[in-house]
C-alpha cells in the first residue's frame, strides 16, 4: 500500500532523472532503456562468465531509476525495466540460435537474505517475472524459474574490486536439481565485475543445468587508470574504459522463428 502511494505521489516526477513524467520514468529515460541490445563484457573477465548482453549502461539517470525501483519500492518500474530486460535476452537468443521448442526459464540471480528483508521482497524475481511476461507478449514462451539460492550471507559489495567481488561470491549459491525443463538464461540488473554471474553459472552448471547465456539490464563501465609507457608518462588515448562492448545485435523476427508455431500461440494468450 505505502509503494502504491509513493507511486502516486510520484508520478509526476521521473524516478530517473527527476523532470516531469506521465509515467515512471520520462520520454529521455525510457529511450535509454529501448536502445539496441548489445553484448558486453567486464574488463578484466573473470573465467567462467557467461555471454551476456545488456541495453543500456549504467550512468546517468539508470541507477537512480534502478535504485527506485529495488530499494524505494517503486513497482511501478517493473514494467519498462521488464521489456529492457527482455531486449537483452531476445539478443542474446538472436546471437546462440537457442532452440525453444521446450521454452525458457528465466533464471533470477539471487539477492541476498538481507536485501529481500530489508527490501520485503524479491526485486530481482519481480524483474524476471516482467521480462517472462513481455516476452510471451512477442510470442516467446518464457517464464520466471527461480532455481538459485542464496547458501550464506556474503559481505556488501560496493567497494570491492573483481579479485575481492570473486572471492567474496565463490560458493554463495546452490541450484536446486530438477525442476522445469527449457533454455536456461540467467538475469539480473546490472553487471559490475561480473562476480555474480560467474557464480550462478557455476551453481546452475553443479545442478546439471547450463545456461546458454546471461541478460542484464545495465552494465558499467568502471575506468581504469591510465596505462603508463616506458617514459613513465601516461600512455594517453590508449587506455580503455574497464567494461567493452561489441558491436550490437539487432533483434528481429528470427528469435520468435525459433519458437514452434503452437508454443507461440500459448504464449500470447498466457501474456
Amino acid at each position: 500500500m505505502l509503494a502504491d502511494l509513493a507511486d502516486l505521489l510520484l508520478r509526476a516526477r521521473c524516478a530517473g532523472c527527476r523532470g516531469p513524467a506521465s509515467g515512471p520514468l520520462c520520454a529521455d529515460c525510457l529511450a535509454l532503456l529501448g536502445a539496441p541490445p548489445h553484448r558486453s563484457r567486464p574488463t578484466p573477465e573473470p573465467p567462467g562468465l557467461p555471454v551476456v548482453h545488456a541495453v543500456a549502461a549504467y550512468a546517468g539517470p539508470l541507477p537512480a531509476a534502478l535504485a527506485a525501483f529495488k530499494e524505494h519500492g517503486r513497482r511501478a518500474l517493473a514494467p519498462p525495466l521488464g521489456e529492457a530486460l527482455a531486449a537483452a535476452v531476445r539478443g542474446l537468443l538472436a546471437e546462440t540460435g537457442a532452440p525453444l521448442e521446450e521454452g525458457l526459464l528465466l533464471v533470477p540471480v539471487p539477492s541476498s537474505r538481507s536485501a529481500v528483508r530489508r527490501r520485503g521482497r524479491s526485486a530481482g524475481g519481480e524483474l524476471a517475472a516482467a521480462a517472462a511476461g513481455a516476452l510471451r507478449r512477442q510470442g516467446v514462451p518464457a517464464r520466471r524459474a527461480v532455481l538459485l539460492r542464496p547458501t550464506r550471507q556474503v559481505a556488501d559489495s560496493a567497494g570491492l574490486g573483481a579479485g575481492e567481488r570473486a572471492r567474496n561470491l565463490a560458493g554463495a549459491y546452490a541450484a536446486r536439481a530438477g525442476g522445469p525443463r527449457g533454455v536456461v538464461v540467467l538475469v539480473d540488473d546490472v553487471m559490475t565485475t561480473g562476480a555474480s554471474l560467474v557464480e550462478a553459472r557455476r551453481a546452475l552448471l553443479a545442478a546439471g543445468r547450463v545456461p546458454v547465456g546471461a541478460a542484464v539490464v545495465a552494465t558499467t563501465r568502471r575506468r581504469r587508470p591510465p596505462s603508463v609507457g616506458r617514459a613513465g608518462r601516461p600512455a594517453g588515448p590508449r587506455a580503455a574504459p574497464d567494461a567493452t562492448t561489441v558491436p550490437p545485435w539487432h533483434p528481429t523476427g528470427s528469435v520468435v522463428a525459433l519458437v514452434p508455431p503452437r508454443l507461440r500461440e500459448q504464449s500470447r494468450r498466457a501474456g
